[in-house]
C-alpha cells in the first residue's frame, strides 16, 4: 500500500526513507536518483507498505515483499538481517533505522 492508503486505513503511520545517494552501491554506480520508503503502523513495527523508485529498484523490491508476507516479521528484520555489500538492499536497513528512531518511547 502507498503511504496515503495506509494512513486512510490505519490512521497514523511512521515512514522511513533511504535515498540511493546514501547507499554505497548507489554512489559507486552513479545511481543516486532513486529512493526507498517503508511505511509502518503508528508503533513503527508492522510493515504495511514498501515503495521504491529508481534504476535498480526491481532488483530489491522483492525483499520488502517477502518481509510483508511473513506474519511475524516486523521492520526490525531489516536492521537485524545481513545484506550483501555494496548493494541497493542496504537502503532497507537505512530506512528501518529511521523508523526505529521515530518509534514512540
Amino acid at each position: 500500500m502507498t503511504e496515503k492508503q495506509v494512513a486512510e486505513q490505519y490512521g497514523d503511520v511512521i515512514v522511513g526513507f533511504a535515498q540511493f545517494s546514501e547507499v554505497a552501491r548507489g554512489q559507486i554506480s552513479g545511481n543516486t536518483e532513486g529512493m526507498l520508503k517503508i511505511v509502518t503502523d503508528d508503533q513503527g513495527k508492522k510493515i504495511l507498505g514498501v515503495m521504491l523508485v529508481g534504476e535498480g529498484s526491481t532488483e530489491v523490491v522483492h525483499i520488502g515483499h517477502m518481509a510483508m508476507l511473513c506474519d511475524d516479521a516486523d521492520v526490525d528484520i531489516f536492521v537485524e538481517s545481513t545484506f550483501n555489500f555494496p548493494t541497493l538492499a542496504e537502503a532497507y536497513r537505512i530506512a528501518a533505522l529511521e523508523i526505529l528512531a521515530k518509534r514512540p518511547s
